[in-house]
């Protein structure tokens, strides 16, 4: 199913310093932490409304992406990179909160619908649904009412604790993607969840 190499990593989140640490920005810690670790400096690319890096992870040439228009409005930016570089769909992972799954768990998964996330649907809407997603879990905050709220503010000390040590996971485990075995990465992400979260996803 992963013919084709990730060439372009996508983080969801919203610009500016007051969204900088809520849990819809789980997405931009994401690949924030990929251009520190593998010294990538991020650049302001005005005419695709996003900030762009380029890092060398696992010997592969990876463009890094921070979309900046808003969650609601990901995918124009998406789409525009994607032309350009000429990047298939098939090689673009796309990182995002995810707040049907828990504090401490992510999930890799190809294709599939938007769950009721903004970004995501825009994102489907301008290109198309066959990308790759790593679905960092955020929570739920019990109902529908409270999601807006929940996303927009930051998580507990605890939930933040979880979510970091989710990340770390995904960062040791991305290279794997990297070199064509998705199912590898797979298995070191969703097999060491947290007790009690296997019947999620």
């Amino acid at each position: 199913m992963n013919d084709a190499q990730i060439k372009l990593i996508v983080g969801l989140g919203n610009p500016g310093r007051e969204y900088e640490r809520t849990r819809h920005n789980a997405g931009f810690w994401f690949v924030d932490e990929l251009a520190g670790t593998y010294g990538g400096s991020w650049k302001r690319e005005s005419k695709y409304q996003c900030e762009l890096a380029r890092v060398r992870i696992a010997d592969t040439e990876v463009w890094l992406m921070k979309p900046q228009t808003f969650m609601n409005r990901s995918g124009g930016a998406v789409q525009a990179v994607g032309s350009f570089y000429r990047i298939a769909l098939a090689q673009m992972l796309v990182a995002h909160d995810e707040i049907d799954l828990p504090p401490g768990v992510v999930r890799l998964k190809q294709a599939g619908g938007h769950g009721g996330h903004n970004g995501v649907r825009d994102v489907i809407a301008q290109l198309g649904a066959d990308f790759w997603r790593l679905r960092i879990g955020v929570g739920h905050p019990g109902s529908k009412e409270q999601v807006i709220d929940a996303v927009l503010d930051r998580a507990s000390v605890a939930e933040q604790q979880l979510i970091d040590a989710a990340l770390a996971r995904a960062y040791a485990a991305l290279p794997e993607l990297l070199r064509g075995d998705a199912q590898k990465m797979m298995k070191m992400l969703h097999t060491r969840d947290e007790p009690g979260d296997a019947g999620e996803g």
